[in-house]
Formats: structure tokens, C-alpha cells, sequence
């Protein structure tokens, strides 16, 4: 039998490295951190935090009494004055409404038609990494920036609070005293609950992102989705529609304030999120799998 009668076994195909991978989601958060956009986003998510203190502030002085928000503004405003941690759970509660979310949108609807319109998705796509490796490390990024986000926001809320107004021990919605340590715990906490509310953003976004080679329609389609749906979230007559509202209980880490913690609202809120996760997850890899790349 010669050398050419004996069969040479294929080479198995080369399978991407977890370490490439790595730095493939490296290089997505430092592009995505390092864009004007970003930057101009995060700081208008700091000057929140900056704007409520120095309200609550002013307002404190001109009338001489304790802080009261008049029935009308965001939770835990009445408290700030007497505790600046209360200016963290303020500004979350001011910001995820619109703020966060418009945020994330704009970075989530960015991920795919914006590498299409710029004409780099084709070169992305050239890597070993494929089509499935690529939508994960973009929504990974997106989660980033929502982590990203959220503690800006509250880091900023604790230097403004800390040096406007006095830090102690604090007392919760249903009025048992902890300490500031506690406290602090349970901010970390809200803060990774409002970052993990927005993950049903996310992937709606990212979704979004991949229906067009438009950077600027999958933003501004993603930013319309979140005000339609805040919208509908207000009206009495879809009451029996809102609970499944990915937004309806965005505020529910206000229950981590109680004593004991009231869960019931928050588990409701983080299934929810999973389901969005769930759903648009897969209708974006689903849609990416087939899309056709021309860009």
C-alpha cells in the first residue's frame, strides 16, 4: 500500500479561545467607554445626583424646616436633609425612570446597527468568534455599562450627600433604625437591583439593533419604546396589562428600605426582567443568525 492509499484524518476546526473571547469583550467596553456619547451620558447620570443635593439644599435654607418634598417628589426626598445616604435612593429613583434606561437604550441599540453602519461588522464577523459569540460579547457590554451607570449615579448621589448634608445611622420606610454601615449594604444592594432591572432594556435594544444598519434609528426606536412604554404603564384603563410591562417594577428595590425586606415585588420585577432577557434574547440571536451582512 504507497503513502497515497493511506487516508490523513481531517484537521478539527479550529474552535475559538475563551481567552480571545476575553478580549473580545475588552475591546467592546473600552470602544464603547471611550465614545464622546458614552462619556456625555454618564456625566449627565452624575449632574442628577449634583442637581437634587443642591435643590434640597437651597430650598432648606429659604424655608428654614426640615426637607419636606410636598407630597410631590421622588422617594426618600424628605429625608435627605436629616441623612445625605437618602440622596443615593433619591437620585436611583429619579434617574431609572428615564435617565438609566434612555442610557442603556442608546448603547444597546447601538451595538449592532452601529457596526453596520460604520462598515466594521463584516471585519468583527471575520474573527473566530461567529455570530452567536459576537451578540453575546455585545450584550455583555451593554451589562457593563448598566453596572457601569447605575453606580455612577450613586456614587455621585454619596460624595454630593456626604458634603451637603450629615451621614449617621438611618431609619428605614418602616421606622426601625440601622446603622450607616447597614446602609450603605443596602445601597450597594439597590444599586445592583436597579442595574439588573435594566437588563430587559437591554436586550430589547439590542433586539432592536439588529433590524437595521441604522445606529441612529436603533436608538432612537429603542428610546421611543421605553417612553411609549412608561406611557402605558400610567394609563388605569391597561391595569390588567402592566404588571407584564418590563418598567412596572422598576421601583420596587424602594422595599429593600423596609424591616423586614418586602421581596415580593422585587422577585416579580427581577422574573420579569428574565423573561425580557429570555424573549428578545433570542428573537436578537435568532434575527443576527439570518441576517444578511453587507456592511
Amino acid at each position: 500500500m504507497s503513502r497515497a492509499d493511506v487516508a490523513v484524518p481531517a484537521a478539527p476546526a479550529a474552535r475559538p479561545n475563551p481567552l480571545w473571547t476575553l478580549g473580545l469583550f475588552r475591546s467592546e467596553l473600552a470602544v464603547t467607554l471611550r465614545r464622546w456619547r458614552t462619556l456625555a451620558l454618564l456625566g449627565v447620570l452624575a449632574a442628577v445626583p449634583v442637581l437634587i443635593g443642591i435643590a434640597v439644599r437651597i430650598e432648606t435654607q429659604g424655608d428654614g424646616q426640615g426637607g419636606g418634598d410636598g407630597g410631590g417628589g421622588p422617594a426618600f426626598i424628605a429625608q435627605i436633609t436629616n441623612n445625605g445616604l437618602f440622596l443615593v435612593f433619591t437620585a436611583l429613583a429619579a434617574t431609572l425612570p428615564f435617565f438609566l434606561p434612555m442610557a442603556v437604550g442608546v448603547v444597546a441599540g447601538d451595538a449592532i446597527a452601529g457596526e453596520a453602519n460604520a462598515g466594521t461588522l463584516r471585519y468583527l464577523l471575520v474573527a473566530p468568534a461567529g455570530r452567536t459569540r459576537l451578540l453575546l460579547t455585545k450584550y455583555a457590554t451593554t451589562m457593563a455599562f448598566c453596572l457601569l451607570a447605575t453606580l455612577v449615579v450613586a456614587a455621585s448621589a454619596l460624595a454630593v450627600g456626604a458634603l451637603l448634608f450629615p451621614l449617621g445611622d438611618l431609619t428605614t420606610i418602616s421606622g426601625t433604625r440601622i446603622s450607616f454601615t447597614e446602609g450603605l449594604g443596602r445601597a450597594l444592594l439597590i444599586a445592583l437591583v436597579v442595574a439588573a432591572s435594566l437588563t430587559g432594556t437591554a436586550a430589547l435594544g439590542l433586539f432592536v439593533s439588529t433590524l437595521t444598519n441604522s445606529g441612529v434609528a436603533a436608538m432612537a426606536t429603542t428610546v421611543g419604546l421605553l417612553i411609549t412604554v412608561q406611557i402605558l404603564d400610567q394609563i388605569p384603563q391597561l391595569h390588567a396589562l402592566q404588571p407584564y410591562f418590563f418598567s412596572h417594577y422598576w421601583l420596587s428595590f424602594a422595599d429593600l428600605m423596609r424591616d423586614p425586606v418586602y421581596w415580593d415585588d422585587l422577585v416579580k420585577n427581577l422574573e420579569l426582567q428574565a423573561l425580557y432577557v429570555a424573549v428578545f434574547g433570542s428573537a436578537a440571536w435568532a434575527r443576527f443568525g439570518t441576517k444578511d451582512i453587507t456592511a
